[in-house]
């Protein structure tokens, strides 16, 4: 979906360093400072809106959680969000995942969460998905050992293939489910996304992957 550029979107973030993590590569092996509290700390890549882990976040004060969005002019609608919550436990980070090594050190990490991910669908962009095997060696660099990926899609050609990119990596799927919303999951929090395309009747799939 293309969103309305918002030139403003850049100030506005810098304005607001309690909240945004404008320089991350100073906070890589001590994220622990960015926090009140030396919790463990989730991270949403594709954060959008904010809507998933703004509620994360305020369900779950005993973790720290990083919402990682790359669109400007999105993450200010997460960070209006987290200015009215007031969260000590969360912040936000504008940055491209594949960049993540840079900003976070190996075991900074207990858990990533990737929410309806682009599914970048034409082979030749394969290497787009955030579930392709150098987004999961990545994100095996900053988590601690055994650390989650935690995995929600409304697209079922991008969650079957992400199965078996897990599969191949050697992650181990601890759960699933092919009808989230009809299942016996408790405590899931939707995103926006997650909301509009349950509201017309899809299907939303979820996995649960463990580094061994």
């Amino acid at each position: 979906m293309r969103q309305r550029n918002k030139p403003w979107a850049k100030d506005k973030l810098m304005q607001h360093p309690q909240y945004v993590i404008l320089e991350p590569i100073q906070h890589k092996g001590k994220w622990a400072e960015v926090f009140e509290e030396d919790q463990p700390l989730h991270i949403e890549i594709g954060t959008g809106k904010g809507r998933f882990i703004t509620g994360m976040a305020k369900a779950n004060p005993h973790i720290n959680y990083i919402g990682i969005e790359l669109a400007e002019s999105v993450i200010v609608t997460a960070l209006d969000k987290l200015i009215e919550e007031e969260l000590p436990n969360l912040k936000l980070m504008n940055a491209n995942a594949k960049n993540l090594a840079e900003y976070f050190d190996k075991g900074d990490v207990d858990r990533v969460y990737l929410n309806f991910s682009d599914p970048w669908p034409k082979t030749r962009h394969e290497k787009r998905r955030l579930t392709f095997k150098s987004f999961l060696d990545v994100y095996k660099s900053i988590l601690v050992d055994k650390g989650e990926i935690h995995f929600k899609t409304d697209n079922q050609g991008l969650f079957e293939y992400s199965l078996t990119s897990f599969s191949e990596y050697g992650l181990l799927l601890t759960y699933v489910s092919l009808d989230l919303h009809n299942s016996d999951y408790e405590g899931n929090i939707m995103t926006e996304y997650e909301e509009k395309f349950s509201g017309r009747g899809s299907r939303i799939y979820r996995s649960e992957v463990r580094y061994q």
